[in-house]
């Protein structure tokens, strides 16, 4: 039987999460909650209408999502804009969204099957060999599609294509020991080093995330280590100095890079999509001071014997560091 999951992306020619020129696949789903997460969409596990009123015809002109509309009174309009969905009546249908002609209706989230999701990947097979890049499995987080995310990393494997799964850690050991055999490349986040701070932001403890880091380091598998710098959050010289110590001491330094994403205002419109607030809408600060910060931190790394970098890096050089942070998983 043929593994299925639901992905809400699927970038092609990305440099940012893992070497050389790669497809990436965002899966739905998370664990956690980070406030400053850029990527609501990505939350749960299931297809969701994201509504755009600004984008809408009119009811009276078109009407579309009314005639296909499985629940009557879900779709709120006014001065006959779409200007809502009531999410209690909605079944996640979604098919609204696909007739809507002016894209008013996001759909947020599609089912793929492992072998549609490979013919995209095939496409590059040529700019994986010459680059030395490869498929990137991110979110979200994968591991909560597990079989999905299994059968799809076996098949890259075997058919000789790098592969890299970039996760929270936050899983029981059994389902990540599953995947290591199959995964080239692991890159992960350093949130907070404090667990109660960790689970104030992001709703649940670090322990279990700093412990399976633990156990990759001891495996030797490739780690690329990511702190999303949050204002306010963790951009503490105490904060730093403790991920210094876990790195070189539980690590015993076996990561690959450190990367210090710098956090920006992004994903605003999406969460509106979903009728949601945006948890870091009042957050203000000095963005040069803050800046400034963050490279006051990369040298604290490198002066402490850690290859740190800011931003996204790979082997064939820098792009837009700044708005391609924001698109990972937990920014």
């Amino acid at each position: 039987m043929p593994e299925y999951g639901i992905i809400f992306n699927i970038q092609r020619y990305t440099i940012h999460d893992g070497p050389g020129i790669r497809t990436e696949l965002f899966f739905k789903g998370c664990p956690l909650q980070c406030r400053w997460c850029g990527n609501p969409e990505s939350h749960k596990v299931v297809q969701q209408p994201g509504i755009y009123p600004i984008k809408c015809i009119g009811e009276d002109k078109c009407g579309c999502c009314t005639d296909v509309c499985e629940q009557s009174g879900s779709l709120i309009f006014h001065d006959h804009k779409l200007l809502a969905i009531d999410r209690q009546r909605c079944t996640n249908c979604m098919k609204c969204a696909e007739v809507c002609p002016a894209d008013a209706i996001k759909l947020w989230g599609r089912r793929v099957s492992v072998e549609e999701a490979m013919e995209t990947v095939r496409k590059d097979v040529s700019y994986y060999n010459s680059s030395g890049g490869g498929v990137t499995c991110s979110g979200g987080e994968p591991l909560t599609q597990l079989p999905f995310l299994q059968e799809l990393l076996k098949t890259c494997r075997q058919e000789g294509i790098h592969t890299c799964v970039e996760t929270t850690l936050c899983a029981d050991w059994n389902s990540i020991e599953k995947i290591v055999s199959d995964t080239d490349l692991f890159i992960t986040d350093l949130k907070h080093m404090d667990a109660a701070v960790h689970k104030q932001y992001t709703g649940l403890s670090n322990d279990r995330i700093l412990d399976n880091m633990q156990r990759l380091a001891e495996l030797e598998k490739p780690l690329i280590v990511r702190i999303p710098v949050i204002p306010g959050v963790n951009d503490t010289k105490e904060n730093m100095e403790k991920s210094a110590d876990f790195i070189l001491g539980k690590l015993k330094n076996q990561v690959e890079e450190l990367q210090l994403l710098e956090f920006m205002r992004l994903g605003e419109e999406k969460y509106k999509s979903l009728d949601l607030t945006y948890p870091m809408e009042g957050l203000e600060f000095d963005r040069d001071a803050f800046t400034l910060k963050i490279k006051d931190f990369a040298e604290y790394f490198q002066s402490r014997g850690i290859s740190c970098k800011i931003g996204t890096t790979t082997k064939e050089g820098k792009g837009n560091d700044k708005e391609q942070a924001y698109r990972h998983r937990g920014i």
